[in-house]
């Protein structure tokens, strides 16, 4: 069984890091993951949901540590190029400086206030 493809839907949450679909041979899809930054690292999160007892049951997951592993390698891949990405948009953003239309605001803030010196 092959990982296909990954997708990271990044977080702004101090534990939740992002939601991840994989998709496995092109023909089955695992949504529901999580990257979460817990007390000893990070680790990917199986898809779950709360029993009654208010415990928390898997709904997919790796039978086998090698499945986990390689999940593991292919969801952090792509974690960590979607973050680098992230971080050079807003590093691109913050260098351009003001758009067009941050200048045109400032223009009509300004319009009509007369410079004293």
């Amino acid at each position: 069984m092959e990982i296909t493809d990954v997708r990271i839907y990044l977080r702004d949450n101090e534990k939740l890091k992002a939601f991840v679909t994989v998709t496995f041979d092109d023909d089955f899809v695992v949504r529901g993951m999580k990257v979460i930054d817990g007390n000893k690292g990070r680790f990917v999160a199986m898809p779950s949901r709360r029993r009654n007892d208010g415990t928390f049951q898997d709904i997919a997951h790796p039978i086998n540590n090698d499945m986990r592993e390689y999940i593991e390698e292919k969801v952090f891949k792509a974690y960590d190029e979607a973050v680098e990405k992230r971080k050079e948009e807003l590093e691109s953003e913050t260098a351009a400086g003001p758009t067009a239309a941050e200048d045109a605001e400032e223009e009509e803030e300004t319009e009509g206030i007369e410079e004293t010196e």
